[in-house]
């Protein structure tokens, strides 16, 4: 039992550790968009960049040069940018139709 214990705790610190070195110390601050359009686009580049980071690193692993903890993180950052889009697209369907019944 110690030892699972053992084992668990040394998995966390290893995970606690590769969590702290890649997150920077202070984020740098994204310039504010000049218009929506700009903010859109942006937000759908960059969930098509973490789609594509989370593919290399999954294929990565299958090949064993990657950890199984970074293909996790890879794969679920995706899902969840995958997630952001389709709430997204949701809310501006739902504007769209809610102006179609807008009574004149």
């Amino acid at each position: 039992m110690i030892n699972n214990i053992s084992s668990a705790l040394d998995a966390y610190q290893t995970a606690l550790s590769r969590i702290g070195a890649k997150i920077p110390a202070e984020q740098p601050k994204a310039a504010p968009s000049s218009n929506f359009g700009e903010m859109v686009k942006s937000s759908f580049d960059k969930a098509v960049e973490l789609s594509k980071k989370s593919e290399a690193v999954t294929i990565a692993g299958i090949q064993g040069k990657a950890d199984v903890q970074d293909v996790v993180l890879a794969v679920s950052n995706a899902e969840m940018a995958l997630d952001t889009v389709v709430a997204f697209r949701d809310t501006a369907v739902k504007a769209y139709q809610s102006i179609l019944n807008m009574q004149i």
